[in-house]
């Protein structure tokens, strides 16, 4: 008879796969892990299964993934016979979500270079990153708009 695998406490999971306790039961709550077996003192055990998936969640929630694709995604890997194309989908998707940023940020690097090269060394109120913070149509490079007085 093989022995059986040993359950990990919540406190040793969260140490192995380097995800907070609370947002473990987070991911219990919401249903992205299992519930966990119990002792008879209502503590949580965990095994192998729930080191895998959570380590799978951690590093989806690392490349930026939603809650909501890493729900289709764990779906997807949980029934191992499924076409992968949604995967891909979700992928790509994801992919031209963070070119995306990647181009609004090089956007406000470039803003905030100029603006710092301004190096202002007078008063307050001469300063160039005071005065382009305060007119957004004083930018040079798009980027996103900030709120407004209508929109509040």
């Amino acid at each position: 008879m093989p022995t059986p695998a040993p359950a990990l406490s919540i406190g040793k999971l969260a140490r192995l796969t380097e995800v907070k306790v609370p947002t473990i039961r987070f991911y219990e709550q919401i249903g992205l892990l299992p519930e966990p077996d119990r002792t008879d003192s209502d503590r949580r055990l965990y095994g192998k299964a729930a080191v895998r998936r959570l380590s799978f969640i951690r590093h989806a929630r690392q490349l930026g993934f939603s809650v909501q694709a890493i729900r289709t995604l764990l779906a997807l890997a949980d029934d191992p016979d499924r076409s992968c194309e949604e995967a891909n989908a979700l992928a790509s998707e994801q992919l031209a979500d963070v070119e995306a940023k990647i181009v609004r940020l090089a956007a406000l690097r470039a803003e905030l270079r100029r603006m710092v090269a301004a190096n202002c060394q007078g008063r307050a109120g001469d300063c160039r990153v005071i005065e382009v913070l305060g007119d957004h149509a004083l930018c040079e490079h798009e980027h996103q708009q900030p709120i407004t007085l209508a929109e509040i």
